[in-house]
């Protein structure tokens, strides 16, 4: 039986509250277009994702328009261009994100992600190749995102991987210096990454994916900040478990409207479905906030004690609610907390109540991690080598999945402003508390192993 309140609930959603499908994100397999001639491999990939890609965007409008949900964004996750590396060159690697770049201009999506390396046990040469060539592919491209596997609970960390990427991130800020280090912004560092996440910049199609997929992101801070807001108008002392409870059931009928524009979208386009995605992720709109839930529930200052008991609350009652709704729930499916991308989070770095190191610890929590972060342009390999250790130490031992996106701004230090303008949004460089001190530790290399946790079978 339809229930009416719940329809109501739904119509509300979308004319007051900025609910949207993120996005939809198409999985596109491209390893059988290898071989030892970087022009024919490029042109085998150009062609496929033309081929595959050809009608998402116009499936996408076509479907947001008849369902009245906005579809905001139209991607690509590729399998691991890595794996098309091997046997070249630096400048064959460069050509290939360029002409990703190019298939993704023709086919009118908004990003491509998938060039990505998995390198949590070892590097090999098609691997070493793409990290090597990230400064130049991300800076002469529009549209490629990468990401990086520096770990993982199973295999542990890869410290040696991690030096040559925290080296690698600062040549890619570099390269970009004239548009304050963007580029940076358009890679991830993952452990435990998700094969099958549709957010961007860390999307990729994992081993274990369908040759082609839709996998759908959906979103709704201001749904469940709105939410919020109407319980704690009808009930001012509202306990922090209705609260939760209250998050979660809007969860669910977000997620349900998020998997039935997916299932239409793939059936349209004769592929399987993968899953709907519910991470609530922010943009610099007022009214689409993460922290606005924060400040909400109660935290009036962001970064005040409590404040990661709040990001756990919030993370758990989206999951639950997401979990309920479908069978088909993947990716991250929590709430990320992008500094930049939120207007909020932003002013309490700003202001100084949210600190680098209470990030760090609700990223113990969150869905993903340090992200959208800027830093001083002179910041050390060896700072950013501690914090990516850092933060991949949280997932590793948890079992979660965390990441880092991390922005040195050539020219910039701590407390300058930046802004990268749209969805990237803009934020004032922080740094860490305690910037050095830690050399001889990263510097040793090596592997860190993977912790008891992974003997669970």
């Amino acid at each position: 039986m339809i229930n009416t309140q719940d329809v109501l609930s739904t119509v509300r959603m979308l004319e007051e509250e900025n609910l949207d499908v993120r996005t939809v994100t198409m999985g596109i397999n491209l390893t059988d277009c290898a071989g030892p001639v970087m022009q024919t491999v490029c042109d085998n990939v150009y062609d496929k994702i033309c081929h595959k890609a050809a009608n998402l965007v116009r499936v996408c409008d076509e479907l947001s328009a008849r369902y009245g949900v906005p579809v905001v964004n139209k991607r690509l996750a590729i399998s691991p261009a890595s794996l098309l590396l091997g046997g070249h060159n630096h400048k064959g690697a460069v050509a290939l994100a360029k002409a990703l770049d190019r298939a993704a201009a023709e086919v009118r999506v908004d990003l491509i992600g998938g060039f990505t390396a998995l390198v949590h046990k070892g590097i090999i040469p098609g691997e070493q190749l793409l990290i090597e060539a990230l400064p130049e592919a991300l800076s002469v491209t529009q549209r490629v995102c990468a990401s990086l596997s520096v770990g993982s609970t199973k295999a542990g960390m890869n410290v040696d991987a991690i030096q040559l990427i925290s080296k690698i991130i600062l040549r890619i800020a570099q390269e970009s210096a004239e548009c304050y280090g963007f580029a940076a912004a358009k890679l991830v560092v993952f452990v435990n990454i998700p094969e099958d996440n549709p957010f961007m910049a860390g999307a990729y199609l994992g081993a274990g994916e369908p040759e082609t997929v839709i996998n759908v992101g959906v979103s709704g801070p201001g749904v469940v900040k709105r939410a919020v807001e109407r319980l704690i108008e009808a009930r001012p002392r509202a306990t922090l478990d209705e609260i939760a409870d209250e998050i979660k059931h809007t969860a669910f009928r977000v997620t349900r409207t998020g998997e039935l524009i997916g299932r239409d979208v793939a059936a349209r386009l004769s592929v399987p479905f993968g899953v709907v995605d519910l991470s609530l992720a922010p943009t610099p709109r007022i009214g689409d906030s993460i922290g606005e839930i924060y400040q909400t529930m109660g935290i009036t200052k962001l970064g005040a004690p409590g404040t990661t008991a709040a990001v756990a609350m919030l993370n758990d009652a989206v999951k639950k609610g997401g979990s309920f709704a479908s069978s088909s729930v993947g990716g991250l499916s929590g709430a990320f907390i992008p500094v930049m991308e939120d207007h909020a989070l932003a002013k309490a770095v700003k202001d100084g109540t949210l600190t680098l190191e209470k990030l760090e610890a609700m990223t113990a929590v969150c869905s993903v991690g340090l992200d959208m972060i800027l830093l001083p342009g002179d910041i050390a390999w060896t700072t950013i080598c501690g914090m990516i250790m850092d933060e991949a130490a949280i997932g590793i031992i948890n079992r979660k999945t965390t990441a880092l996106r991390l922005i040195p701004v050539p020219g910039k230090k701590h407390g300058d402003f930046v802004d990268y303008g749209g969805l990237f949004g803009s934020g004032t460089i922080t740094n860490v508390a305690c910037p050095d001190g830690n050399e001889t530790f990263v510097e040793r290399g090596g592997h860190v192993p993977a912790p008891i946790q992974s003997l669970n079978n």
